[in-house]
């Protein structure tokens, strides 16, 4: 009789693990899983559904490898663009574009991403699917506002931060623009993957949808609506905002305040933010080391919802832009983050991881045929990059990647061969 029960335990106890695994859940201001606080070191891997196109800048076989390389590393969460804007004339773009004009769509680039969401769901990894980008190397804002302005609007590219940014935020109150964004939202959540033929709003794989990539000048009520809308078609996957944090922030704790959001989102950028310059590190690191341990209680102090660190990275030793630069500096930010993250139960992505990729030219920005790196189109490719044979840097994140997923599987296995040595013994 034992025994049975044991075995009956033993199978209500597998069931509830791969139940429990369908959807990262909330619960108690904390993100969960199996009944656990879910504390991951993830990735931002935007460029996934590019790479699993079949189209210009695809290669599946390297997707596979990269998906492989990370979850061997523990890395099983990503942060992937879900979003991306035409037209791929424009400078400075992730190119193919997902969403080339509004309404249409690249079917590559569409089938590419459901081929990512495949693999990852092979490998049980998570995605947190990014929709919009307040910047403009997805298209983002500033290409609805285009579409919605007409022919003839010129975006003002950065440059002028200040003038990108103000124009940018005219997204929030142009009807067309968002109406368009909306019809974007409804579009893929209504989308059944066709090589798992399970629908985006049934996968356990998606762990949340994300409003935009760092949205500033924030309208919360189009926060509100927007995340509401998600939540009204995927009510079993979560929703967050992509915020940056204080560094934007008017308050952070109003720019989550929705019900509809389910948790609140910040990054940290020492060398952007001017604290720390790669080229004086003896003298800024430490300054940039007590501001990123600052940051980080800063906002783990909001305790209303999870907080999640989801972007965060620094450069190769003295900005070197090649990838065989040291990386010494790197490492000790990187460990003083993480730890720092850990102890106050914040989930990490760090950024960004480029595999394989390489630079055609370092230091120069991406153009179509170069390799998908980790660092946006705009931006010097080898900056923050992390590469499939920085082996310092990775055993690093894979010594706090692995932590959680090996306390889960310890419990499993603790739990099966309890049960298996009792029916030994009543054998």
């Amino acid at each position: 009789m034992l025994s049975i029960t044991c075995v009956v335990v033993l199978v209500v106890h597998l069931v509830a693990i791969v139940e429990s695994l369908s959807f990262v859940k909330v619960k108690n201001a904390r993100l969960s899983l199996d009944d656990h606080t879910y504390i991951y070191v993830g990735t931002n891997f935007w460029y996934g559904a590019n790479l699993g196109s079949l189209g210009p800048g695809g290669d599946r076989e390297r997707l596979k490898r990269e998906l492989d390389h990370l979850h061997e590393l523990g890395v099983n969460n990503l942060r992937v663009q879900a979003g991306s804007e035409g037209p791929d004339t424009e400078p400075w773009r992730i190119i193919p574009s997902l969403q080339p004009s509004p309404g249409e769509y690249n079917l590559d680039v569409l089938d590419g991403l459901d081929f990512l969401l495949s693999e990852m769901s092979k490998r049980q990894m998570r995605a947190v699917m990014c929709l919009n980008n307040f910047w403009h190397w997805s298209g983002g804002f500033a290409q609805y506002i285009a579409w919605a302005d007409g022919p003839g609007t010129i975006i003002p590219y950065p440059g002028d931060y200040n003038q990108f940014e103000l124009f940018s935020a005219r997204f929030y109150e142009i009807k067309k623009a968002t109406d368009w964004f909306d019809d974007h939202i409804r579009f893929l959540l209504s989308r059944k993957n066709r090589y798992t033929n399970v629908a985006y709003t049934s996968d356990p794989t998606i762990m949340s949808w994300e409003l935009a990539n760092e949205p500033r000048r924030l309208d919360l009520s189009w926060v509100n609506r927007t995340a509401c809308l998600l939540k009204e078609l995927a009510p079993r996957q979560l929703v967050t905002t992509g915020v940056e944090g204080k560094i934007s922030s008017n308050n952070f704790s109003n720019d989550h305040a929705s019900p509809c959001v389910d948790y609140a989102t910040f990054h940290l950028w020492v060398q952007n933010w001017n604290i720390f310059d790669p080229h004086n590190a003896s003298a800024t690191l430490p300054l940039a080391i007590d501001y990123a341990k600052n940051y980080i209680d800063f906002h783990a102090a909001y305790k209303d919802k999870p907080i999640v660190l989801e972007e965060f990275g620094i450069s190769r030793d003295n900005g070197n832009y090649m990838p065989t630069a040291s990386v010494t500096v790197r490492n000790q930010y990187y460990r003083v983050v993480l730890t720092h993250s850990r102890s106050n139960g914040v989930p990490t992505n760090f950024w960004a991881y480029g595999g394989e990729g390489r630079p055609r030219i370092p230091a120069a920005n991406w153009s179509q045929g170069d390799d998908f790196t980790g660092d946006p189109p705009h931006e010097p490719q080898g900056w923050y990059s992390v590469y499939n044979d920085d082996r310092s840097t990775l055993d690093l994140i894979k010594e706090f990647a692995t932590t959680e997923s090996t306390s889960s599987t310890t419990r499993l296995l603790f739990s099966i061969s309890i049960c298996l040595f009792t029916i030994t013994l009543l054998i």
